[in-house]
């Protein structure tokens, strides 16, 4: 019976669905083939080129027909049933459930429920499950006046193996930017746990942490670098001494380190920065030290930096660490670029912590996370003006958006400083990005992509982890629903 229901559903969302997917969903999902090269395309006027560019013109998100003139009424409908069925809770946890339960080893069921994902959700947030796919979204946001920021679905490997094939999946996804056009590509994300294995980030970073409490510890692997934490830094990770790196551990080490430098020297050879994402504060430190040694290496004064981290700003110590890393740059003439972001992993941070005893490392509130998110923007701004520094602002928050938008008009940046993007992801605050890239600046789309099977674990880490992200979507709802009725009445000629 339940798969029945499911198989209907199924259905449904296919009609819907199928003008915006070119193979019939009855077709397997054929494998990740990073030998094929995406199709190359020649490059179009942008729809938005047609309205006024200047950063000066206000972030106008009340124009409707402007903000969603790109969307077909097709994707205007999809999009809004799939960011009104994402907002209701049961609905995410439900799916969550059914996703790891032992129902989707029964025959039949996965693939029925695999079918519905694919129809719904991965459509909504997912770019495609290869680059050929990837290249038409792309296209599709280019043409509308956006980026991409290219990210395959990787993260947490626990060997060597793992690591060496994540590495080629990311290195392939760097060579396939050779045939978009040079404009529409932003990024290419990395995520250093799955280039890294667990254990030894885990032990990187008890090690770093340890150095900060005793100065005189001596880690006689760690390469150059920047300040990594801040007295303010969570530190309960690390208890207890820990044990130095092994032979192996350190040949490990070396391994991880050369995958990121040829990561980083193949996307400096096709001028495409890098950006590592941040993941949770266990790992973190570990993460930092090879982002900031390649920062170092590959990060040329009077250039945009390459290699760019990422600041979550829902952490205390964000702030402080992000003061700290910049100051010590600007003393030896590295510019630095960072993402700032406001965090994905709120739930096992503050869990973690009161198992062990701690407050949680996330701000009390989330007013004191809006505040430093806007002052961790305002300071990137400045260090974009004096060319010192480049800065994705990664945010969902209207607010954030609108006062960073102001902050960079009234600094004189515009749509032609490479040092500043925007950037929201893809399929969600579709307002926001249209009405920052119509105001005039730089707006980037973060771009997952990968075969259902490997994406929707990944997505459902994210949603677990984030919520609040998925429920915040009212004001794309909101204006999505009013854009239909303004279709509607002008479709019956009222």
């Amino acid at each position: 019976m339940a798969i029945k229901a499911t198989q209907k559903l199924y259905q449904s969302l296919r009609q819907i669905s199928r003008p915006l997917c070119s193979p019939p969903s009855s077709l397997p999902i054929l494998p990740l083939n990073f030998d094929q090269k995406p199709e190359t395309f020649v490059p179009k006027p942008s729809k938005t080129e047609t309205h006024d560019q200047s950063p000066a013109s206000a972030l106008n998100l009340d124009d409707t027909k402007n903000l969603f003139s790109s969307f077909s009424n097709t994707k205007l409908i999809r999009s809004t049933i799939n960011l009104n069925l994402a907002a209701v809770d049961q609905i995410v946890d439900v799916g969550m459930w059914v996703m790891r339960s032992k129902m989707m080893e029964v025959p039949g069921f996965r693939e029925t429920i695999l079918g519905v994902v694919r129809h719904s959700f991965y459509e909504q947030f997912v770019a495609g499950k290869d680059l050929n796919e990837t290249s038409e979204s792309v296209r599709k946001i280019w043409e509308a006046g956006l980026r991409g920021m290219l990210n395959y679905g990787l993260e947490h490997a626990y060997d060597n193996v793992s690591c060496d094939n994540n590495y080629q999946t990311f290195l392939n996804t760097i060579e396939s930017t050779k045939f978009f056009p040079p404009s529409s590509i932003s990024f290419v994300i990395v995520k250093i746990s799955a280039i890294c294995p667990m254990a030894l980030l885990e032990r990187l970073s008890d090690l770093l942490r340890w150095e900060k409490q005793d100065p005189s510890f001596h880690l006689p692997w760690k390469q150059n670098t920047l300040p990594i934490l801040s007295n303010s830094s969570p530190l309960y990770h690390t208890l207890t001494k820990p044990d130095p790196l092994t032979r192996q551990e350190e040949e490990d080490l070396k391994l991880a380190h050369d995958r990121l430098t040829k990561l980083c020297q193949r996307c400096l050879e096709l001028n495409v920065p890098l950006t590592v994402d941040a993941e949770d504060t266990k790992i973190q430190p570990g993460i930092d030290y090879l982002t900031y040694n390649s920062a170092i290496e590959f990060n040329k004064l009077g250039e945009i930096p390459i290699v760019h981290g990422t600041i979550q700003a829902y952490l205390k110590d964000a702030k402080e660490r992000l003061l700290l890393a910049t100051n010590e740059a600007s003393k030896t003439g590295v510019p630095l670029g960072f993402k700032l972001v406001r965090g994905a992993y709120m739930s096992s941070e503050t869990k973690l912590a009161n198992s062990l005893g701690f407050d949680s490392p996330i701000h009390n509130t989330i007013q004191d996370t809006h505040n430093c998110y806007n002052d961790c923007a305002s300071f990137m701004l400045d260090k974009v003006v004096d060319k010192s520094g480049a800065v994705v602002l990664a945010t969902h928050n209207v607010e954030s958006g609108k006062l960073a938008a102001k902050r960079a008009r009234d600094l004189g940046i515009g749509k032609e400083n490479d040092r500043l993007q925007f950037a929201q992801l893809y399929g969600m605050s579709e307002a926001l990005s249209y009405g920052l890239a119509n105001a005039g600046f730089q707006v980037s789309k973060y771009l997952t992509f990968g075969p259902v099977e490997e994406v929707i674990p990944y997505l459902l880490r994210r949603a677990e982890e984030n919520r609040g992200l998925l429920s915040s979507s009212s004001l794309d709802r909101q204006l999505m629903g009013l854009e239909l009725k303004r279709r509607l009445k002008e479709r019956c000629g009222l």
